[in-house]
């Protein structure tokens, strides 16, 4: 989108008289930065200036983006289409918090998207000084930089630096994630927002792989599922450990201690889960000084996923069936909607 509705969405925000103006201008002028920032696929590709490296990495999401829309039913639109140079390591950077004995993430709501677990910064100095405000409150906090967001189809997301040099099906992974966030959203229920668009994610790299891969990068895709799947597992292992820790009533010194033994358990088990990974060192810096913030913000992304995979099964693999039942299983109310989720997870 263009320009003039940078400034639409400004006057809307002002006119609704919200409480946080300074946050939601630097959320306009940081996207705005973004779009400026923004140009042509095909003429990044056609420019002589532009390296080797980035001309074949920008060819491979091309393809990438045919794919998406044409095998897995994702929007064909701009989205996608343009690349954008933010020069800098992460596009956005999300700030987690969650009290000193809580697992439950704080929350922040916002206009368009209803409440969500994070409040995410163009600029990481911000990011970082709310991380102050909300430590100096108690809070258990983390700061996490973010390749890639989806405005829902507002605006037509571009690729961006940070993330086009990521290895081929990983780039994939990361495009259909967020255009499924355009097929179905649910304002204020970032779990299952979150999960939908892993599941769509997952399903679309095993039919990429199947139709553009070879057998390394099926193994390396594998590979890095099953670090996926131990990670998950492991956090929230730990994670419902301090939930039932946190629903005692202890006294606070003994809590704290009780917590910090809970901690450095995870972070041995951790460095076990390491070596049979070889030393693969991906998720090592989720494992400094872990926090309530940090697990639940894991939590977040995997919550659902089981469901919707079943989804996907029971339609034999066909994206737009399982589409169409997540959209109306999104139209439920909440109470119906949580019941159905209910009844599709896996027995444990």
């Amino acid at each position: 989108m263009r320009a003039l509705s940078y400034v639409l969405l400004a006057s809307v925000l002002l006119a609704a008289g919200c409480s946080n103006i300074s946050y939601y201008m630097q959320s306009i002028h940081g996207q705005f930065s973004v779009m400026q920032a923004r140009e042509r696929i095909e003429d990044v590709i056609a420019d002589p200036q532009t390296s080797p490296t980035l001309r074949t990495k920008l060819q491979r999401v091309t393809a990438i983006r045919r794919f998406a829309s044409r095998e897995l039913d994702l929007p064909d639109n701009s989205s996608y289409r343009g690349y954008a140079d933010v020069r800098r390591q992460f596009v956005v950077w999300n700030v987690f918090a969650a009290g000193e004995f809580s697992i439950e993430p704080r929350q922040w709501c916002f206009m368009i998207v209803g409440c969500v677990s994070y409040r995410g910064y163009f600029k990481l100095e911000n990011a970082e000084a709310l991380a102050r405000d909300l430590r100096a409150e108690g809070d258990d906090v983390f700061v996490g930089g973010v390749p890639a967001y989806s405005t829902l189809g507002w605006f037509d997301d571009p690729v961006l630096n940070t993330f086009v040099n990521y290895p081929d099906f990983e780039l994939a992974r990361l495009i259909f994630h967020e255009l499924a966030h355009q097929v179905v959203y649910i304002r204020s229920e970032s779990d299952f927002n979150e999960s939908f668009a892993a599941a769509v994610e997952a399903e679309g790299v095993k039919r990429w792989i199947a139709a553009n891969g070879d057998e390394k990068m099926n193994a390396d895709f594998a590979r890095s599922q099953l670090r996926r799947s131990q990670f998950s597992t492991l956090v929230l292992k730990y994670r419902d450990e301090l939930a039932a820790l946190y629903a005692r009533v202890l006294p606070a010194d003994e809590m704290r201690a009780r917590k910090r033994a809970t901690i450095a358990a995870l972070q041995d088990e951790y460095a076990h889960l390491k070596n049979e990974w070889g030393g693969y060192a991906g998720y090592d810096r989720f494992f400094v000084e872990p926090n309530n913030a940090k697990l639940a913000s894991v939590a977040i992304y995997t919550a659902y996923v089981p469901q919707f995979e079943r989804m996907i099964a029971s339609h034999h693999g066909d994206l737009a069936a399982f589409y169409a039942e997540v959209k109306a299983l999104a139209a439920l109310p909440v109470n119906a909607r949580a019941t159905r989720l209910a009844e599709l997870a896996p027995e444990r």
